[in-house]
């Protein structure tokens, strides 16, 4: 792990893969961290150099208080390139970092050579925007703890938390939530619901994959289907039996929709 202070934060980062491959950047959801792309790292590191890091609050990176907005953590990602010399990448997202994927896309474009945007949105609607107002409220009153069982509910399918077989993975998800600053939990729900992306889709240059979960509540595959079709160079899979985190719920299914894409 090495740190590079962006923006007034110590944002934790890792590098994996031949770097002599082009880059590769991975941006983790709300309440997850870098760990969340493990069962990928294997499959990406063949074709790839490959950056993770942790979102502002979340893991090993600092928090500061207040709430963020997607330009800050759009910044933050932007900033972190800078620092490594990476001038453009390949970059996978999803939820929150599919959203900062969206971002920089639009306000830089020439960092993004290719982007892959999974379970994730381009607008808050009103219900959208009122969960996250209201998850906030609960963590604030009563710790991260309180939202665990209700997080890994929409994360992961119902048939996959009980499979014995996938016990590791939902301690994984367990640990993430909990592992996350109170501070950049509330910091990036805040960042949530002012998202507006949806009517600037059209100005996305970089070829674009949009991933969906078939079971996704969060991110619904019609939602993802419009934002594909509003960018230029869009397109969308849908990975079945999935939910909102499709790279753990089906990590063999996603591996290969991400390979095929990546390779092509």
């Amino acid at each position: 792990m090495e740190k590079a202070n962006i923006n007034g934060a110590e944002i934790a980062y890792w590098i994996d893969g031949d770097s002599e491959n082009p880059w590769l950047v991975l941006s983790n959801s709300l309440a997850s961290d870098h760990r969340m792309w493990a069962p990928q790292m294997s499959t990406l590191i063949q074709t790839h150099c490959v950056l993770r890091y942790d979102t502002r609050g979340h893991g090993n990176s600092q928090a500061t208080g207040g709430e963020y907005s997607l330009d800050l953590l759009v910044s933050d990602l932007a900033g972190l390139m800078d620092s490594l010399d990476i001038d453009s990448a390949d970059v996978l997202g999803l939820s929150l970092g599919g959203m900062t994927g969206l971002g920089l896309a639009l306000d830089y474009p020439g960092k993004v050579s290719r982007l892959i945007c999974c379970d994730a949105r381009a607008d808050a609607p009103d219900a959208y925007a009122d969960g996250w107002h209201q998850r906030v409220e609960i963590a604030r009153q009563k710790g991260l703890t309180a939202l665990v069982d209700g997080t890994i509910e929409r994360w992961l399918t119902e048939s996959f938390r009980a499979e014995a077989a996938n016990k590791e993975v939902v301690e994984l998800a367990r640990d993430m939530i909990l592992s996350t600053s109170l501070d950049g939990f509330c910091g990036c729900a805040a960042a949530l619901t002012t998202l507006n992306y949806r009517d600037h889709l059209s100005a996305i240059l970089a070829p674009t994959l949009c991933v969906a979960g078939s079971e996704d509540l969060a991110a619904p595959q019609d939602v993802m289907t419009a934002m594909a079709e509003a960018i230029p160079h869009g397109q969308i899979v849908v990975v079945e039996e999935a939910a909102h985190l499709s790279n753990l719920n089906q990590p063999n299914k996603f591996n290969e929709v991400v390979s095929k894409y990546l390779r092509s």
